[in-house]
């Protein structure tokens, strides 16, 4: 009875995560991308296998929206009591300028507007190392790590090669996600990083945070999230042409702090790293805490796309 109990249940969490991402609505700030000689392909390969729903909005637009909240003296107000409570927490540190984290907040209340005009909960910022910086003078990297916590979905890059496995796993485990750069896999260990992250990562506690300037731009206000050593974490590795997903197993073994994107953990891979190396091919990659490898080959292989299990 437990066994049929955990296979239904398993089951029922794949096809919950199919049937919410198929025709997702999604706003992109600075229009749809997508990364790798593919990339330009990415959107409407999204559309077409997700049947995503992709809202672009203009930068203009949003630096008319910016220009507009920073003369609302009571929203200023009110983000910045917000930051201040932010940056109170016991365990959360500020080694950035406290101005980048006021605009940072005043951000995300117009990426928040935005999402309820269009009548969704999920966002993602092209142009997030370059075009955003002197509209917000500040970065998008605090105001996507606070609307995941929030329970959106909160995506830089805006990289549609990716971004559909981010919204699957999001639905399959009802936790956010963390989208990140991966390094090539050593002696069965790797390392991924972005400048961005939830802290919510379990879904519900808070992960300690630091909180510096991106990293390319020593620019803005990012977050370094320490995330859980040992905890077991799903990987997901979509293809630049979007026919193949690659997913497996690791552990988290450290938050170091190397010279990369401010959010970064070593993960022990559960699985061959040696066919790791060879089979990676995609740039972006997804992490969830749990393990949902058996969910997401299930939706994934109902959606048309090959799926290589390493773990």
């Amino acid at each position: 009875v437990v066994d049929e109990h955990a296979e239904l249940l398993w089951r029922l969490r794949a096809l919950y995560g199919l049937k919410n991402i198929l025709g997702k609505r999604i706003v992109a700030v600075g229009g749809a991308g997508g990364w790798g000689a593919d990339g330009r392909e990415a959107p409407e390969r999204a559309r077409q296998t997700w049947k995503l729903d992709i809202v672009p909005v203009s930068y203009p637009e949003l630096g008319e929206r910016i220009k507009k909240a920073r003369q609302d003296k009571g929203l200023v107000s009110y983000c910045h009591n917000e930051a201040d409570k932010y940056l109170s927490q016991e365990n959360v540190v500020l080694e950035t300028s406290k101005d980048f984290v006021y605009k940072a907040f005043v951000l995300c209340e117009v990426f928040r507007d935005l999402l309820d005009e269009a009548q969704t909960d999920a966002i993602t910022i092209n142009y997030c190392m370059s075009t955003i910086m002197p509209i917000s003078e500040t970065t998008a990297c605090l105001p996507l790590s606070l609307l995941n916590d929030d329970g959106y979905m909160a995506f830089c890059e805006s990289d549609f090669v990716v971004i559909p496995s981010g919204i699957l796993l999001r639905y399959i485990s009802g936790k956010p996600v963390f989208l990140c750069n991966p390094s090539l896999p050593h002696d069965g260990v790797l390392t991924v990083s972005h400048c961005t992250g939830p802290r919510r990562m379990n879904g519900r506690e808070l992960e300690p945070a630091r909180v510096l300037t991106h990293y390319e731009s020593d620019f803005g206000a990012a977050p370094k999230v320490e995330m859980r050593k040992g905890q077991e974490i799903t990987v997901l590795n979509p293809d630049f042409a979007g026919r193949r997903w690659l997913g497996f197993e690791g552990e988290i073994l450290d938050a170091p702090f190397y010279d990369i994107c401010r959010t970064q953990i070593d993960v022990a891979i559960k699985g061959d790293d040696g066919q790791l190396a060879k089979e990676i091919r995609g740039f972006h990659w997804m992490v969830a805490y749990g393990n949902y490898l058996r969910e997401v080959g299930y939706a994934v292989r109902k959606a048309g796309l090959d799926w290589l299990r390493l773990t």
